[in-house]
């Protein structure tokens, strides 16, 4: 058996790392963001149920992210969230079915669709936008005016 590494033997290393944090921390901002929107009254009833119901996921809000106003393609959708073709597919096919998105005929390829928001989705767009915005004032009270614009200002340039 090979030698492991002080690294490797160091109790806690796997969950005491930035990495780790920054997971936590998504799941904690997204599980707030949908709270939030389960309780807009701008989010028709049923999507506010199933939000409420933990029916929607942080899945669900790949397509809110990553879904352009003038529609995508699932591919587009799919590559901008990090996600297969397939698995985007399923996503899109259940919130087709809650009415958030729909299909038309993408006006450059006729053999082509593309996924576009509904009324309805709209609406859960708007919703989308004053629980992050809620979420961000909270964060900011949560630690400090100051460490999270420096939070903000390293993460985006990480992610660049």
């Amino acid at each position: 058996m090979p030698e492991t590494s002080e690294i490797i033997r160091r109790p806690g290393w796997r969950q005491a790392h930035v990495g780790h944090w920054l997971s936590l921390a998504l799941q904690r901002f997204d599980a707030r963001v949908l709270s939030l929107m389960s309780q807009n009254d701008g989010v028709p009833l049923a999507l506010s149920n199933l939000a409420a119901r933990g029916c929607l996921s942080a899945s669900h809000i790949h397509i809110t992210r990553h879904l352009a106003l003038e529609g995508s393609r699932l591919t587009e959708l799919a590559q901008r969230a990090g996600v297969s073709k397939q698995a985007m597919g399923k996503l899109v096919e259940q919130c087709e079915a809650w009415g958030l998105v729909g299909r038309m005929a993408d006006p450059r390829d006729a053999r082509a669709r593309r996924i576009v928001f509904t009324p309805v989705g709209l609406a859960w767009l708007q919703a989308f936008g004053e629980a992050v915005a809620q979420a961000q004032d909270e964060l900011r009270a949560a630690v400090g005016a100051e460490v999270a614009t420096v939070m903000a200002m390293g993460l985006e340039a990480y992610a660049a």
